[in-house]
């Protein structure tokens, strides 16, 4: 499939570019899109029937770190989780931005608490309120770490399907990347992409770019934070 024809059948999202340059090189970000993906699909499946096809040598797949959540099942239902005072009260400070309420949201606070112990999410909001008087943000997810930046869901916004799910992030995301790669011989990685930052939670070890670059790649979020359900951003080099 030609540059053009690729243009064409995956046109970039609203607001998005389909071409960004790294470091003197041209790279064309084609966003997949999808059905609507639900617990407990097979990501290999969803790669076979939506990437596959179109997928060439030397290509690299951004895979939506969501998607593998949601089919690894790794999730929590709101109606299991019992909001306790803590979390009402700390859930007060945290900083809410475009990226999402994160632990400022009751349920996902309560969350954090749970995984991370009361003590320990006492001490990250006490670090993180010092910080901010002195401009540094993001203490409280560094501290804590364990993903907690990463859990999403209990919110209904873009999706009613999210409103009683907490997802906790993907279990051993190199892992999956690796095991892509076995299966279909494919360079891939597995982001958390916001519109204010990008973490490239996970890539195959054999992937001939480091970290840094990879990011570069999809800084500018191509798979968008809407309606758009790209969760696979395949990468090219223009003249591939």
């Amino acid at each position: 499939m030609s540059t053009a024809e690729a243009a064409v059948k995956f046109p970039a999202n609203p607001g998005r570019e389909l071409a960004r340059e790294v470091e003197g090189e041209t790279w064309y970000r084609y966003p997949i899109r999808t059905h609507f993906v639900e617990l407990g699909e097979n990501y290999f499946e969803l790669i076979e029937r939506y990437v596959l096809p179109f997928y060439l040598a030397a290509d690299i797949l951004s895979i939506s770190e969501k998607i593998i959540t949601l089919c690894q099942k790794n999730v929590l239902y709101r109606d299991e989780i019992k909001i306790g005072f803590l979390a009402r009260l700390l859930s007060h400070f945290v900083m809410k931005t475009p990226k999402g309420e994160r632990p400022g949201n009751l349920y996902k606070m309560q969350v954090t608490i749970n995984l991370c112990g009361w003590r320990r999410v006492l001490v990250a909001a006490a670090l993180s309120a010092m910080g901010k008087l002195v401009g540094v943000r993001g203490i409280f997810y560094s501290y804590l770490g364990n993903n907690i930046s990463n859990i999403d869901g209990f919110n209904d916004v873009s999706w009613a399907y999210y409103g009683d799910k907490g997802l906790l992030g993907p279990i051993e995301p190199e892992r999956v990347c690796n095991e892509i790669r076995d299966k279909f011989a494919m360079d891939c990685m597995i982001v958390d992409a916001n519109n204010i930052d990008v973490e490239i939670m996970g890539y195959n070890s054999d992937i001939p770019y480091d970290k840094t670059y990879l990011k570069e790649l999809i800084q500018d979020n191509p798979a968008g934070q809407g309606r758009e359900q790209t969760p696979f951003i395949l990468i090219r080099r223009a003249g591939a």
